[in-house]
């Protein structure tokens, strides 16, 4: 996907051994459409060189405050002139101390200080200096400023120290600059949804399940963190990473599904119903596995409860959305299901449409009506479906 198409970003990158790091930042950040050009500190520059982050970005790279490249001489200014952030990785202590003060006594600290664009910083120092009262006032002053902050992480560090103070990694460096470019339309909510199948079991190793990938939910559970919104990711067995800014909380059968979704609803403001619940489960597993004997095997199946349905009954529910997958009559079902779950909003798509797949193509029921989206991929859907619920919410 080019989420970042059309943006420039100046990338920062100062003395420490994380910089080995911005080296795939840099190709991330371009996979995703970026314009990526590097300022690369002295301290920096001992880490990795320059041939390396132009490799990588397909742009010159910059060092010095006096560059005679730029035909003015002023590289400071004019680097950032049509950027849309500045982002520094890995920002060691001693620059974020630079950028509390308003000190410029480099090409990266320049830029800062004479620049019109967001700047987003991510620390990268040993423990001890991450945790020292003179950082954390840079810390707090920083955001007082209004830059933005992505990290430390925690873990272990280059000097055998553990705790916080180590970089992001690139990946997730990356979610945070697309992230930081959505519209903030779920700021301030707190948002449950369901993911995935649920796994009914026959006996230890045999069970009842739902063909899903969960690439739907995972994609519109990412669509919400970057929102702004508290999201909890109640899903089934799925081979996927959690999103950026989601607590994943791991279920198997439906009735764990149904306990997790209850015990995180306290203080939701949407619950979404993404999963592929199974509809039945055996009245009993057995505690063995059923050997195979050649003679037919009869399974009683009792129903699951239905977890759309019990949230969306509550006496003051959140904001429900349900999904329908459909292999025929769509409006029909999708629209019969909304209304006979009292839903504000479902979801509704043919399985034979993407099932399984990156792309999607679903239609939005609601009280107005029919609201069918173009084709896409799912996370561009879920996006879309986000700047929808959002506009149906009650203002806060």
């Amino acid at each position: 996907m080019i989420e970042l198409k059309g943006r420039k970003l100046v990338l920062g990158v100062t003395g420490g051994v994380a910089a080995y790091k911005a080296a795939e930042l840099v190709r991330l950040l371009g996979k995703a459409g970026a314009d990526v050009h590097v300022v690369l500190t002295e301290g920096g520059a001992r880490f990795v060189t320059a041939v390396t982050f132009q490799a990588l970005s397909g742009n010159r790279v910059w060092t010095d405050l006096w560059d005679p490249r730029m035909d003015n001489n002023m590289a400071h200014i004019d680097l950032t002139r049509d950027a849309d952030a500045i982002l520094i990785a890995p920002a060691s202590a001693d620059v974020m101390a630079k950028l509390t003060h308003g000190l410029a006594d480099d090409l990266l600290t320049t830029l800062c200080l004479a620049r019109d664009c967001p700047l987003l910083v991510a620390p990268a120092m040993n423990r001890q200096m991450w945790e020292h009262p003179a950082t954390q006032r840079n810390v707090a002053q920083l955001r007082a400023d209004g830059v933005t902050l992505f990290g430390p992480a925690a873990g272990e560090q280059a000097c055998g120290e553990v705790g916080l103070g180590r970089m992001l990694e690139p990946e997730e460096l990356c979610e945070a600059v697309i992230g930081f470019f959505q519209p903030r339309l779920l700021a301030g909510r707190r948002v449950v949804m369901t993911a995935g199948p649920t796994f009914e079991a026959i006996d230890p190793v045999r069970g009842i399940t739902n063909s899903s990938s969960g690439k739907m939910a995972y994609g519109l559970a990412r669509a919400c963190a970057q929102a702004g919104a508290e999201v909890v990711l109640v899903s089934g067995p799925v081979a996927l990473p959690v999103p950026a800014g989601a607590h994943r909380v791991s279920v198997r059968s439906a009735l764990e599904m149904h306990e997790a979704v209850f015990a995180a609803l306290p203080g939701a403001d949407v619950f979404i119903g993404v999963a592929a619940v199974a509809d039945y489960r055996p009245a009993t597993s057995a505690e063995h596995k059923i050997k195979k004997s050649g003679a037919e095997l009869s399974i009683t199946l009792t129903p699951n409860p239905d977890i759309l349905a019990d949230v969306a009954g509550l006496p003051n529910p959140p904001f429900c959305v349900g999904f329908a997958a459909e292999s025929r009559n769509l409006d029909e079902y999708a629209e019969g299901k909304r209304k006979a779950k009292k839903l504000p909003l479902i979801v509704g798509n043919l399985v034979q449409d993407g099932l399984g797949g990156d792309d999607n193509l679903v239609v939005l029921y609601d009280a107005a009506g029919r609201h069918p989206l173009p084709k896409a991929t799912k996370p561009d859907l879920a996006r879309a479906i986000v700047a929808h619920l959002a506009g149906l919410l009650p203002q806060v």
